[in-house]
């Protein structure tokens, strides 16, 4: 039996999370709510459209909660007292306090939440999961062409947060210490910012981020150590990526290259001291976040599991990114 859901805030996120789940085979899209009657029926798909959240109390399983964040907690809270299970839009909440009562109410009414960090529902990042065992240094870039939408938040919570939420769920250790600069340059608040972030267990992630480029991008690289010492780079918005990696011992030559003219766009590209490297691209099966994110999300509703974006994962990335913008913004 498909299970009800609603999309609460029909604007730029909310439009494409109404689409997916009018998609879905595993959920029905039951109502779109907006305070704006038009636009949530302009994005209704046939669903029923209504003005005011709570009237969805009794009539839905799950929620999507795309309005503003300044809105996430209210919204939020008041939907899972009723019962009703939530996935809310990055980032979790404006505030460290409404996050923490997000994460309370939920435990308190045996309820779940779910953050649409959608980087971690990306093919790219999930192949990475599989390949990375010991993550040593991270550097990743994320540009965007300036645009009017979330302007409310600066740089780091609206485009930072995405990384700071990936590589957090890599890298098991806590944060040792943070350096970030930034400046804002089209608005009232950080356009452009960088952060160096040194983990306990010696892990290094350097991240850039800006909202004003010519260009967009969505790059991360990672070295990683242990059993099989790698560099891979992939590009999100292409879904694809590399592996560079020593040759091992046991992999003769005449092996190696018949294994790489099988794969596509394998390479070796160089050789030292008797030692190859090898370039593979990392196996990837493209498919749309957005649609991956909804069935997780109807998943672990149906079977009452704890999601892999959770609430306490984004209070963390959350609290980080807090961090760094008292940083930027003490220099």
């Amino acid at each position: 039996m498909k299970k009800r859901v609603a999309v609460v805030g029909a604007g730029a996120f909310g439009k494409n999370h109404a689409r997916v789940v009018s998609e879905s085979a595993r959920a029905e899209l039951k109502f779109v709510v907006d305070t704006n009657e038009a636009r949530a029926r302009e994005f209704a798909h046939g669903a029923q459209v209504l003005t005011d959240y709570r009237e969805l109390i009794g009539q839905v399983d799950a929620a999507i909660i795309a309005v503003p964040t300044v809105a996430h907690a209210e919204v939020g809270c008041s939907l899972l007292e009723a019962g009703i299970d939530v996935l809310i839009e990055k980032p979790i909440a404006s505030s460290l306090e409404e996050a923490d009562r997000l994460v309370r109410t939920a435990e308190r009414q045996g309820r779940l939440v779910q953050v649409g960090h959608l980087e971690r529902f990306n093919p790219a990042v999930i192949a990475l999961e599989k390949l990375v065992t010991l993550p040593l240094f991270f550097e990743v870039h994320r540009m965007s062409m300036f645009t009017l939408r979330s302007l409310d938040v600066d740089v780091v919570l609206d485009l930072m947060i995405h990384d700071l939420d990936v590589v957090l769920a890599f890298v098991k250790s806590p944060v040792k210490s943070v350096d970030a600069v930034g400046i804002p340059v089209l608005s009232t608040s950080e356009d452009i910012a960088n952060a160096r972030l040194r983990f306990a267990n010696g892990c290094v992630a350097n991240m850039t981020v800006s909202r004003v480029s010519p260009e967009r991008m969505r790059k991360i690289r990672v070295f990683s150590g242990g059993a099989m010492t790698s560099y891979i780079s992939l590009d999100y918005r292409a879904q694809e990526g590399f592996i560079y990696r020593i040759a091992r011992d046991d992999e003769e030559e005449s092996s190696l290259l018949k294994k790489l003219l099988r794969a596509k766009d394998s390479t070796i590209v160089s050789a030292f001291g008797g030692k190859r490297i090898v370039r593979e691209p990392v196996p990837i099966t493209k498919e749309e976040p957005l649609k991956l994110e909804l069935q997780h999300f109807v998943q672990c509703v149906r079977a009452h599991l704890t999601p892999d974006v959770s609430g306490e994962s984004a209070k963390r990335a959350l609290d980080l990114a807090f961090e760094i913008t008292r940083q930027i913004r003490a220099q």
